[in-house]
């Protein structure tokens, strides 16, 4: 995905908040994948909001950068699903962000939280199998908290 020069702030990098709309636009493909695209939405009448979202800037991100997002999914089940995104410059595959995220199933007549068909669920059975392969992320379920910087921490130890 290109940069957009509108998304470029006044510190000359990539805004926080678009970090999160390419995010969203690899998330949004990974749900058509699933089945979950606009026509099931259509269709259906059902559709998924993210609950929950956490990004890690890792290395900034400039106008002249070319970035991918890969997907990892994490789990799921009949209502939810849990996803874990890293975004790559893609010229040189240098990390700058990563994103954990929660996704419900929702039914747009009752604005609930509902299962999703079983065809779709064996569509997430079967990418399931596939990243269970792969390494758990290591910022996987990550908090944010103060951490006592270096310093601190040998000062405590002397104290």
């Amino acid at each position: 995905m290109r940069i957009e020069p509108g998304w470029i702030d006044y510190n000359g990098h990539l805004n926080m908040a678009y970090y999160s709309v390419l995010f969203d636009r690899a998330v949004d493909e990974l749900l058509a994948a699933l089945g979950l695209g606009p026509d099931y939405r259509l269709e259906r009448n059902m559709t998924t909001f993210a609950a929950q979202s956490n990004v890690a800037f890792l290395r900034e991100v400039n106008l002249i950068d070319t970035v991918r997002v890969t997907m990892q999914l994490i789990d799921h089940d009949e209502k939810r699903m849990h996803v874990w995104a890293e975004m790559r410059q893609a010229d040189e595959g240098w990390l700058a962000a990563t994103n954990e995220s929660m996704h419900l199933h929702v039914d747009l007549d009752s604005r609930r939280v509902g299962p999703m068909p079983p065809e779709v669920l064996a569509n997430f059975a079967a990418i399931k199998a596939a990243h269970t392969r792969l390494p758990r992320p290591a910022g996987l379920g990550r908090a944010i908290a103060m951490r006592p910087q270096p310093r601190e921490e040998k000062a405590k130890k002397l104290n």
